[in-house]
Formats: C-alpha cells, structure tokens, sequence
C-alpha cells in the first residue's frame, strides 16, 4: 500500500468517528477509501479493485456508473438540479411508479429511504388519530427512532416491550410494540390487546434476509384490516428488487402505505413514500394546522436528477427477463454458499430471496431475529473480515450480500471461492 492510501485512511480516521460513515463496523484502519466505481466492481485510493457485494447498500441495483441512468441524470442537470417544487419529471416518475405499484394512489417524494418511513409512521399516525406503532423484532426501517428500535440490542426484552438500545431516544418505549417476525398468532394477539392506540403496523416483507412463512404477510393485512390499523410496507430494500411491483406483487399482498428508496434512484439518492388517497390526504397542506395533518417537505426530494434517474432505472428493471436474471443469480449465489459451507463442515445457514443472500452460522433454521441473535456472529464476522482482505467489499456486520444487474456466474464463482479460503483461513487461527 502506498502513502497516498495510507494518508487517506489517516483523515478518514482524523474527520469520522472511526474512521466511518457508518455502520460497517470495519477495524479503525482497514476500511477502504472507495475512490471509483463501475458495474460491479469498486477501486480503492490506491487503485485496489474490490467485488462489490455491498452495492451501496443495495442503491446500486443497476450497477455503479450505468451509462444510461447517467446519461439521463445529465440531461436533467444540464437544465437545473433541484428546484424544490414539482416538475415534469416528478410527475412523469410519480404516475410511473402508480402504475407498477398496487397501493399508491397518491405520492410524495423525499430524498431517502429513513425520510420515506418516517413520514409513512408520521402520515399514518395523523391519519388516524393514534400514537403507537408496531414493528417487528430486528427490523430497521431507517435512522429515525422508530426504524432502530429493537435492533441493535443483544439482550431483547419480553414481547412487545421496544428495546431503546441505539436509538437515543429512550421515549420509543411508550409509541413503539414489537412483534416476533413469523408468528402471525401472537402479532394478531398484539394487535388486538392495543387496537385502539395503534396506528401502524410497519414491516419489511422480506425481513432483512428472513422469508416470510406462508400466510404471514397475508394475516397482517387481515389483522391490521380488522382494526383499522395502517399497514405499512417498507419496500426501501425489496421495491423493485424482487419484481418491478416489488414484495406487493412477488407476495401478493397490498398494504395502505408503501416507502420506496434505494435501487429505485438508479445509485442516486431518493425517498418514496405512497399509499391510499383517503389515508395520503394526512399530508394535504390544505389541512394546516388542524388535526389530523402530517408536515411533509423536502428540499431535494423528486429533484430533477434523482427523478431522470430513476426513470432511466425503471426502464432498465422493464426489460424482457431482468427478473429471470436477478433470482437466476441469487438462486445461485445461495446454492454455492450452502454447498461450500457443507464442504467445509460448517454449521450454518444461508438466507435470502431474490438477488439478496446471507450467510448465518447457526444450525437450526433462521425464521426470526431471535434466531439470528443465536448464531455464531464471531465466527461470521471474523470470515467477512477475511473476505474483504481478500478483495471482497462488504459489511462485516453480515447483514446483506448485494446482488445487481452487473453481478453474473463470474462473479459469483469468484466470491464463492474467496468464502471458501476466508472459512478455511479464519478456521486455522
């Protein structure tokens, strides 16, 4: 490594705590100042070439730097970048979206995915009249409070108290029930005992990597339907990822309100969130300041560029056999991940759907978070650490491995290989 890299991770560690931007949880010094990007491949300030498997935590579905979303991004900036107001483009990408998505009737556009739940909790809680919102054990729906609670912690209280740890907001013990992914009897007994407070019940379909049992999400929509209660979808991850209607058409199940983020922008930043037009009315300004009405602004959001940008995205997930492509290779990946983890004698998992897969060291099958907070994360992480030596970029938290458009038999070969000699290598010391 030269002085040039080594001065760079030297004012990462000088500027950010820990020398992050966050989450990673990379050793303070070993983390890659990521310098260029191209399909699936990273470059390192010291031209390292990396696999990336993180994809800008799944952002990049369409690969980094595609050369249509940047040329689409282009165009529109030529003409102005953001003008905090609605534009041809919003529009033209809000009745796009209106047409793949079951639920939206109505739309309003923010620059992230936190923004989009956030404000589908906010709208949601307006909209009824109730304070409480539900949740499920492990979920992380973004970095406002709600969305951190009861994830980080690694001693879960009894269920549906909310565990603060993370989120600096010790209030979210009094608005926040949680609920055990996957047991749909005792979230529908949740649901009854705190009918009249709750607002929302807020889900990731597919929760991180964990599929969803048969019937789950289905008796979500009847329970929160029986009440009254606002079903919320955070499709930040899975939109467009598992099919172009993304979880509400690959499950079949729509809810009221539905946050979009991440591979919609095409690698660029945007926030979606929409549902009913009875319930989307919260937002309506025409209701300031009376009750049941939800502030909704954003400077940035459905800017011109990130708005170009995802159409030219839409566009690409429209082709002839995009799908067929993106479970085609994560099918793939989960196959040789299980089969290199049994040639090696390990005892674990492999979790996934679609182009996501994960890799969980834990011998009984992993249905819920607290499954997940059983396994081997020691083991887990000390084998991402080896793979991101080994020219594999990562989060070695273990969260997610990223699959894109520009992932292929190749790459995967290549990354099943280097997680055969980081499981060796990190077994032997």
């Amino acid at each position: 490594m030269n002085n040039s890299e080594h001065n760079f991770r030297d004012k990462a560690l000088r500027f950010f705590p820990g020398g992050s931007n966050g989450e990673y949880g990379i050793p303070e010094g070993d983390s890659p100042v990521v310098e260029r990007g191209q399909g699936c491949r990273v470059w390192d300030t010291d031209n390292r070439m990396y696999l990336d498997m993180t994809m800008a935590w799944g952002a990049a579905l369409v690969g980094h730097a595609h050369p249509k979303v940047l040329e689409a991004a282009n165009r529109a900036a030529a003409n102005g970048a953001n003008f905090a107001a609605v534009t041809r483009l919003m529009i033209e990408l809000a009745e796009r979206i209106s047409s793949i998505s079951p639920c939206v009737e109505r739309i309003r556009f923010v620059a992230s995915g936190t923004e989009a739940t956030m404000l589908c909790l906010r709208t949601a809680r307006a909209a009824t009249g109730r304070s409480k919102i539900l949740k499920f054990e492990g979920a992380y729906h973004g970095q406002h409070p709600e969305g951190i609670t009861s994830l980080v912690g690694n001693n879960p209280p009894e269920l549906p108290q909310s565990d603060p740890s993370g989120t600096g907001a010790p209030y979210v013990e009094n608005d926040v029930l949680v609920a055990p992914y996957n047991d749909i009897e005792l979230t529908e007994q949740i649901i009854a005992d705190n009918a009249n407070d709750l607002a929302a019940v807020i889900v990731e379909p597919l929760h991180r990597c964990i599929i969803p049992i048969d019937g789950f999400l289905q008796g979500l929509r009847l329970a929160t339907a029986k009440h009254g209660i606002v079903l919320i979808f955070d499709e930040v991850v899975t939109g467009f990822r598992l099919a172009l209607g993304g979880a509400q058409e690959y499950y079949g199940v729509s809810p009221d309100l539905v946050a979009y983020g991440k591979g919609l922008g095409g690698g660029f930043p945007i926030g979606v969130f929409g549902g009913s037009k009875e319930i989307m009315e919260a937002v309506n300004e025409s209701r300031l300041p009376g009750p049941n009405y939800a502030w909704s602004a954003s400077t940035t959001g459905g800017n011109p560029v990130s708005s170009a940008a995802a159409l030219a995205s839409i566009d690409l997930f429209s082709e002839q056999g995009v799908y067929d492509q993106l479970h085609s290779t994560g099918r793939k990946l989960r196959k040789q991940l299980k089969q290199t983890l049994e040639e090696s004698g390990e005892t674990a998992q492999v979790l996934g759907d679609g182009p996501l897969a994960q890799s969980v060291f834990l011998e009984r099958p992993v249905q819920s978070h607290r499954d997940w907070l059983a396994a081997d994360r020691t083991r887990g992480r000390a084998v991402m650490l080896e793979m991101l030596r080994l020219g594999i970029f990562l989060n070695p938290m273990g969260t997610k491995l990223y699959l894109s458009l520009s992932h292929g038999d190749k790459e995967i070969d290549e990354l099943v290989t280097k997680f055969a000699t980081a499981l060796q290598t990190t077994r032997d010391t």
